[in-house]
Order: structure tokens, then sequence, then C-alpha cells
């Protein structure tokens, strides 16, 4: 069955993102980092934001929870652009590529609405997408399959005509689940590898 759409993952996958980015130029001691971002700026903070929490309310909450780190956390606030990293321009690359065959490209991440508003002007590879599904938007958030549905019916996907990209396992497992056919990222070359195994007329990577 051929492939209609490509979905693609941003975060890891065509940007880089750490927060250890921005706080590595804020905190000297590593254990001291590391103790920031296991107690006080976790993963658990950024997916309030994932699901559509406003920036300014989690940092404001988090801080009165932290009063001593009240710097710190603003800074998540003012400087979350620094929390980016590269773009990964192989993926780029291939998404480029893409760009010249007959499917349609979409965008399906988990990132806040308010720091996707920051971002999305940085980022000029989002022009290839045809659409883009972000889950702090929709109040949804990868694995749950309500984000995946929703991305199909606004898009007319089909899942067994899709292909899936995404460098979180638990993401890819919820999309076979559901029909799509997946590749758990792990790089640009690889990736395109699997593409061309499923199909699409891509160019074999450079050996």
């Amino acid at each position: 069955m051929p492939i209609d759409h490509v979905v693609f993952d941003l975060g890891n996958v065509l940007v880089r993102w750490d927060r250890r980015l921005l706080y590595e130029q804020l905190i000297d001691d590593p254990v001291e980092l590391d103790r920031f971002l296991d107690e006080v700026l976790t993963l658990d903070v950024n997916a309030e934001l994932d699901r559509g929490v406003p920036l300014g309310e989690v940092t404001a909450a988090l801080a009165a929870r932290f009063p001593a780190e009240r710097v710190l956390i603003e800074a998540f606030a003012e400087r979350w652009t620094e929390t980016l990293g590269e773009v990964l321009t192989d993926t780029v690359a291939l998404l480029e590529e893409l760009r010249g065959l007959p499917v349609g490209l979409l965008a399906l991440s988990n990132w806040g609405r308010d720091t996707f508003a920051m971002a999305e002007p940085e980022l000029s590879f989002l022009r290839h997408f045809d659409g883009i599904v972000i889950s702090g938007r929709e109040g949804v958030v990868k694995p749950e399959p309500a984000i995946f549905e929703l991305m199909c019916a606004r898009h007319r996907v089909t899942p067994e005509r899709a292909v899936f990209i995404d460098d979180s396992a638990a993401n890819v497992t919820t999309a076979r689940r559901l029909g799509f056919h997946t590749v758990h990222f792990a790089d640009a070359a690889r990736c395109r590898v699997e593409l061309i195994a499923l199909g699409l007329d891509l160019a074999p990577p450079v050996s």
C-alpha cells in the first residue's frame, strides 16, 4: 500500500531541544545543575506546557513552590529560546527531498503553545509542512491516541498509508497500534533507509 503522508516529530528530530542548553549557562556546578533539572525544572514541568498550560502560569506556580530558585525559574520564561539547539540539517535535507514527492508532509509535536510561538519564526523548515499539530494548542499530548486521531481527522490521514517518525519509543508504539508505519528516529541516515524500504523514492544515504 503506497504512502500518502509522512508525519514528523519536531524536537530532537528536526531541531535539538534540551533544557540543559540554557541552564548550563546559568549554573556552573554540574552537580547543582543536575539537582535543579531533576528536582525543580523537571520534565514534568515541561509536560504541563505541552498540554497547553500558559508558560507564565507554569513558571509562577513553580516559583511559588521553590522561592529560592525564582531567578532561575523565571529564566525559563525569559530565555526559553536558549533551550533550542542546532537545526538537524540532515533531517531537514530529508524533509526537503520529501517535498518533491507526491506525499503530504505533517508535523505532530508535543510542544507548548507559548513556546512554539517563540520558536516558529526561527525555524524556517516549518514552511515545508502542509499541516502542523502542536499539543499545546490542542490540549492533548503524545502518546495519547487522541492527538493522532485529531491529526488524522483534520488532515485526512489514513494511518495504514502514512509513516510516523519520532524519537520517542512510547509515541512510536502508539502510532504503530493505530496502524501507522513507524520509524523510531535515531539519525537521518537510518530514517532515510527505512523510508526507502517503505517505497519512498529517495536518494540512498551517502556511505
